[in-house]
């Protein structure tokens, strides 16, 4: 018996990218906010953390214009052409990130600077612990029901700001209750570990699980290969992840 697996219909797929091309919207105006406010509070607390959470939201707004770029093409097949530049993008932005976190962290340790405390910098890491993860899981089932492998990508670049907003805020709140200045760079360097892995994923990535525009080919070829999983992924793919 011949399976049949019919991808998104070209309504439900306009649908997804408008979905898309809102949300990635919405991630550059509060990122754009985001940036100018942390690094206004760092700098005038002195906090290296601060200035490299704001930093770290201008690579957030470059990922997320990668995507941005992407979708502007009305035409699937352009989108799809423009797909691997952007998942290029997207993956530097990760190793940018990744490296400038690690400076910043190892800077953090030897102990170069003292931060002040930061209120606006504690309300703005709690704010964006709030709201990041809704922005990055809503993208994420759009990218993976239209099969974008970039939105995909950019929509865990958008989680990762979640985690740094977590070890932001406790070093922050560490600084200002206890005194405790070595937890924060401690944890951003894990962070910066599972930023290395998903750039790297984001720069081997191929394909997606979303199914085919088409109808699939016969029984014997529907099973997923021997090199893929369940939903037929290759290894390495950002939307099976």
């Amino acid at each position: 018996m011949t399976a049949i697996s019919l991808g998104p219909s070209p309504d439900r797929r306009e649908a997804l990218s408008r979905r898309i091309r809102f949300l990635v919207a919405a991630t550059i105006a509060y990122n754009v906010v985001e940036s100018v406010v942390a690094v206004t509070a760092g700098s005038l607390a002195s906090s290296t953390a601060l200035i490299g959470f704001g930093l770290d939201s201008v690579i957030e707004v470059s990922s997320a214009a990668a995507v941005a770029w992407q979708f502007a093409a009305r035409e699937h097949a352009v989108r799809e052409a423009r797909e691997r530049r952007a998942l290029r993008i997207i993956a530097l932005s990760f190793f940018a990130l990744a490296a400038y976190v690690s400076v910043d962290a190892v800077r953090a340790l030897a102990g170069t600077s003292d931060a002040d405390r930061s209120l606006p910098g504690i309300v703005l890491a709690a704010l964006s612990l709030a709201v990041m993860p809704f922005l990055s899981a809503a993208q994420r089932r759009a990218g993976r029901e239209l099969g974008s492998a970039s939105a995909v990508a950019d929509s865990k670049q958008t989680l990762l700001c979640t985690y740094l907003s977590g070890v932001l805020l406790l070093g922050l709140l560490a600084n200002a209750t206890v005194g405790w200045s070595w937890a924060d760079p401690l944890a951003a360097l894990v962070i910066a570990a599972v930023t290395l892995k998903e750039g790297r994923d984001a720069w081997r990535g191929e394909g997606c699980c979303a199914a085919p525009a088409a109808p699939a080919a016969p029984a014997d070829r529907a099973a997923p290969a021997a090199t893929g999983d369940a939903c037929g992924c290759a290894r390495g793919c950002v939307c099976c992840t």
